[in-house]
């Protein structure tokens, strides 16, 4: 399905029956990456699986910024009227659903997976090889990664939602980046989960599904 948004299309799909799931993707990533997932979901949910701007089969446009893709997130749950969101964000769609759930009361329960508050939140050798790929494609995704987002504790602070803050104890953000989080955001609930990396246990797979129904207990 395509919805029009601040000027661009998203493309997103529905499935399933119950509270409103809305899932965000990561930076280069589109909404097949929760198939798995959405599978067992549906039982549980109404899920829909977006693709964000610049991604999948979303429109693109000349500059993106996280704050532009969080408001596209705040202006599909308006028009689509949907409210008591459960909010889950992997990596970009992390942080795009932090500055979201900032913005509208439409978000009351939030879960990120790998997300980070500033470029320096990720691994150095990670930001280096993002880095020299940057240097030969000029791709804007990558462009996005080196120079936001800048959320701060005090931005973390307005966040009402009942929020659960995952990452891999193997995560490509630092421990640190996600304590912080984890630790400004009011009543956060922190999860380091042993063994796991920044995607193993959310692309294309079903350990994911344990967490969002927990969340939606919260």
């Amino acid at each position: 399905m395509i919805i029009d948004v601040n000027g661009i299309s998203l493309y997103y799909e529905v499935t399933g029956e119950g509270r409103p799931l809305v899932m965000v993707h990561g930076n280069g990533e589109d909404h097949t990456i929760f198939n798995e997932s959405i599978a067992l979901l549906k039982e549980y949910y109404t899920v829909y699986a977006v693709d964000s701007r610049c991604h999948g089969q979303s429109s693109a446009s000349e500059e993106l910024h996280y704050q532009d893709m969080a408001d596209d997130m705040c202006a599909f749950l308006e028009q689509l009227d949907l409210q008591d969101v459960l909010f889950y964000g992997f990596s970009d769609g992390g942080i795009i659903g932090l500055l979201a759930a900032m913005k509208t009361d439409r978000i009351t329960t939030l879960v990120t997976s790998g997300a980070n508050v500033t470029p320096d939140g990720v691994k150095a050798w990670l930001k280096t090889m993002i880095s020299v790929m940057y240097l030969f494609t000029k791709d804007q995704k990558m462009k996005l990664m080196l120079t936001e987002p800048h959320i701060t504790e005090e931005m973390l602070g307005k966040i009402t939602a009942k929020t659960l803050v995952l990452a891999g104890s193997k995560d490509l953000v630092t421990e640190r980046e996600t304590r912080f989080i984890a630790s400004h955001i009011p009543g956060a609930e922190l999860h380091i989960i042993p063994g796991e990396g920044h995607g193993s246990y959310i692309v294309h797979s079903e350990k994911l599904v344990k967490y969002l129904i927990y969340a939606g207990q919260l």
